[in-house]
């Protein structure tokens, strides 16, 4: 359970074996109907569409 105001922490843990170039990328994470997250006190669930993968509030997702 997210409580609105809380803090919030995403921890990404990697082991890179050998010495390669590692490229990432991050994307702000909201609703596609209404455009709130997990700053607004919203969970975020992804669910794939034939046309890709669409992130939902769970006030949307529960519609679908």
């Amino acid at each position: 359970m997210i409580m609105q105001g809380a803090n919030q922490t995403i921890i990404q843990d990697m082991q890179i074996l050998k010495s390669h170039s590692v490229s990432t990328s991050v994307s702000k994470v909201e609703c596609y109907v209404c455009g709130k997250g997990l700053q607004d006190g919203h969970s975020i669930t992804a669910k794939t569409l034939p046309n890709g993968i669409v992130l939902f509030c769970d006030v949307h997702y529960s519609l679908q």
